[in-house]
């Protein structure tokens, strides 16, 4: 695992069902071993079945039909994200929720998932090492950001979130 590189993932989705909803934008932060940047990208997405949306999702990730319509295919965002992250570790916070979509759009478009099969969560790491402080209530992004004064400009997007994970992660790692 210590010669493979980083990469902190965040996706935003049209709701929280794999088989219902889709993913609308990607974002990435490629670091090295010593946590140095490589690339940051965002891929945004066009929907391809956006009646199906969770309502609230979309406030919450601010989607808007304008915003999304120089959006790319979801099979051109995989074929992009699968070149960009050959042989990372994925990092995510809640990394589950993120790898299953990407899990379902890998498998949906053809393409292959050329990370490394080992994954890191730091809803796990933040638990490991800080559930016994009374102070820290949730380890959702936002109340760990909070916690560790990290600013999160554009919460909720997909770039913002998985530069605030990289961020997150590298105060984690200090402890």
């Amino acid at each position: 695992m210590r010669k493979h590189n980083l990469a902190f993932v965040d996706i935003e989705a049209t709701g929280l069902d794999v088989l219902k909803h889709e993913i609308i934008e990607i974002g990435c932060v490629i670091v090295a071993q010593d946590l140095e940047v490589i690339e940051k990208f965002e891929l945004k997405i066009k929907p391809e079945n956006i009646e199906n949306a969770d309502p609230v999702s979309l406030k919450i990730n601010h989607y808007s039909p304008k915003d999304w319509e120089e959006a790319m295919s979801l099979k051109e965002a995989m074929k992009i994200f699968s070149k960009k992250v050959t042989d990372c570790i994925m990092v995510g916070q809640n990394v589950s929720f993120d790898s299953s979509f990407l899990d379902f759009s890998f498998s949906k478009t053809g393409i292959k998932n050329s990370m490394h099969y080992h994954k890191l969560d730091t809803i796990s790491i933040a638990w490991a090492k800080l559930n016994h402080k009374k102070d820290i209530t949730h380890f959702s992004l936002r109340e760990l950001c909070k916690h560790f004064e990290i600013e999160n400009k554009k919460a909720h997007s997909a770039l913002s979130d998985a530069y605030a994970t990289y961020e997150l992660y590298k105060k984690l790692m200090k402890l």
